[in-house]
């Protein structure tokens, strides 16, 4: 009950005009009967250091390494991070006067957004060494992940973006939804068996999309693991989501935490109203 009534204030909450951007037609898809999505808690299976100064934006995991990318104007960097001491192994600098967003692979190359500042960065994923830069890009970035299909990203808005890994022009684009509505502020992504995971922006809350349909069909409750960093900063919000697939391993992570969790997911009986 505790579970509905606040993710259903969530949703209200999200309803709520929040400053997204135009929506291109999605394309028809056929849905499968939709019972809301499955409820799971996060278990943690270990827990490691991360450097508490790290407004972390993006994160993905690489090569036996994490990689992230962090925000806020004259502290923004991709960098590589070894797991089990939470130490910076290699970084590069985004521009000062640019704020770093989300993070993804593709091809041997990294791919780093910035948040209002048009820029969309490509970097060396052996040596952090900057490739390239596009500065005319029209949306704002906030996550971004790869998928078969090209890149995934995100604004903040309920809209999902495939984006050509090249051009970084828009070949289609979902609405996605949690129950029926519109699902906002949708952050940090990584593409997990075929679902788009995403934070919440402002909540202890993850939620895996079908990128086909935009439905959300799992809902990951960590509020027990965001109550054990007791954020004393009100930017220290749960943000951060990478996966291991080579050996199933899925780690979590926030803005400015002291720490990173690898975490594993027991479904629930409860659901969202």
């Amino acid at each position: 009950m505790l579970l509905r009534k606040t993710f259903s204030a969530l949703l209200l909450s999200l309803s709520m005009p929040f400053a997204a951007t135009a929506q291109e037609a999605s394309p028809e898809v056929a849905v499968a009967p939709y019972a809301g999505p499955t409820v799971y808690q996060a278990e943690v299976v270990a827990r490691y250091p991360h450097d508490k100064d790290a407004f972390t934006q993006g994160l993905l995991w690489h090569d036996g390494a994490l990689f992230e990318s962090t925000g806020q104007e004259g502290r923004s960097v991709v960098r590589k991070v070894d797991l089990s001491s939470g130490k910076t192994i290699g970084e590069s600098a985004i521009p000062a006067d640019q704020f770093g967003e989300g993070l993804a692979l593709w091809e041997g190359a990294l791919i780093s957004l910035t948040w209002r500042d048009g820029v969309i960065h490509r970097w060396d994923a052996d040596t952090l060494a900057h490739v390239s830069s596009r500065s005319d890009y029209p949306l704002d970035g906030w996550g971004l992940t790869s998928a078969e299909e090209g890149l995934i990203h995100s604004d903040g808005s309920d809209i999902l973006r495939v984006l050509d890994p090249e051009t970084y022009e828009v070949r289609r684009s979902v609405s996605v939804t949690l129950n029926g509505r519109p699902l906002r502020r949708l952050n940090e992504l990584e593409m997990i068996d075929g679902l788009v995971f995403a934070n919440v922006w402002m909540t202890p809350f993850i939620v895996a999309i079908d990128p086909a349909d935009g439905v959300v069909r799992k809902l990951i409750d960590l509020r027990a693991i965001v109550q054990t960093i007791s954020p004393t900063d009100s930017d220290a919000v749960l943000n951060g989501i990478a996966w291991d697939a080579e050996n199933k391993r899925l780690f979590v992570t926030g803005k400015l935490w002291p720490s990173l969790f690898e975490i594993r997911l027991v479904e629930t009986n409860a659901s969202v109203g």
